[in-house]
């Protein structure tokens, strides 16, 4: 079994947090969603240890423990950042894609440059930009987050990060009750307290009109595609592949029966077969 290694990089500008296992390859890239961070992934780097399989997760800028987001569009910071990730663990080596949500989105942005980074393929999990981004809606409706951000004095820490903590579980798994503690008490820490939620929402908005302006140039797509979501997610419906499909008919589909949002921690092992599996 590989040893988690957490660390430190310096890519685009930005400083970010590292979970990194060393093995075999090819490598495989993990990208969480809004509002995440690289912790969503630490059930699925437990299975990939026990498999010496190399991979890495990160904090994408603007999230978890990297640095700020700058001023402006938001998706091309975040495929600058996922490119200079690839070029510099990748070393030239073929490399696996895997994103989560708005990491499946920018996954797939960056299978447009499958031929110049050597990328084996892409994995985009439930990936937001494919239909109208309605998850945040849901997302900024959520009474607890809106009960946060309307406190008018100081919350204590603890009661901050159950709320937060309570209102991930609700939305992004269909069975709350399997939630790993880990992962849910990893993210509250990143979004509990009113201005840091109030952070998230603001980039939420700016992420908006660029996600529903077809961020996607599929033609140009030229490595493997499998797309997996969860078939109860409440966030991102799976009738999005409809559109990956459309343009890429030699793109494999996975539905995860069962599976709300983040099959990384609600159905790790389904979908450790399925990288494990991919490209074939």
């Amino acid at each position: 079994m590989e040893p988690l290694i957490e660390h430190s990089m310096e890519l685009a500008g930005h400083r970010t947090r590292v979970l990194e296992l060393e093995g075999f390859g090819p490598g495989i890239v993990l990208l969480h969603g809004w509002g995440d961070s690289a912790d969503t992934w630490r059930p699925l780097l437990a299975e990939l240890a026990l498999c010496g399989r190399r991979a890495i997760a990160v904090d994408l800028p603007g999230f978890g423990s990297a640095t700020r987001l700058n001023k402006g569009a938001i998706l091309p910071q975040l495929d600058e950042f996922a490119t200079a990730l690839v070029r510099q663990w990748g070393a030239g080596e073929p490399v696996v894609i895997a994103g989560n949500s708005l990491g499946g989105a920018v996954a797939l942005r960056l299978a447009e440059q499958a031929d110049e980074l050597g990328l084996a393929g892409v994995v985009p999990v439930a990936p937001a930009g494919l239909e109208r981004p309605g998850w945040f809606d849901i997302v900024e409706r959520d009474p607890i987050i809106r009960k946060l951000l309307d406190i008018p004095v100081p919350v204590p820490g603890a009661l901050i990060r159950s709320l937060v903590g309570g209102a991930d579980r609700q939305l992004a798994y269909s069975n709350p009750k399997v939630a790993q503690q880990q992962v849910v008490d990893a993210f509250a820490p990143h979004n509990g307290s009113g201005a840091n939620a109030a952070g998230l929402l603001d980039s939420g908005r700016g992420l908006l009109p660029e996600l529903a302006t077809a961020p996607f140039d599929l033609a140009a797509v030229a490595c493997p595609v499998m797309l997996v979501w969860g078939t109860r997610d409440r966030m991102v419906p799976h009738t999005g592949a409809r559109v990956v499909l459309d343009a890429l008919p030699a793109t494999r589909v996975e539905l995860i029966e069962g599976c709300g949002h983040s099959p990384q921690v609600e159905a790790t092992s389904a979908l450790l077969e399925l990288l494990l599996q991919f490209p074939g």
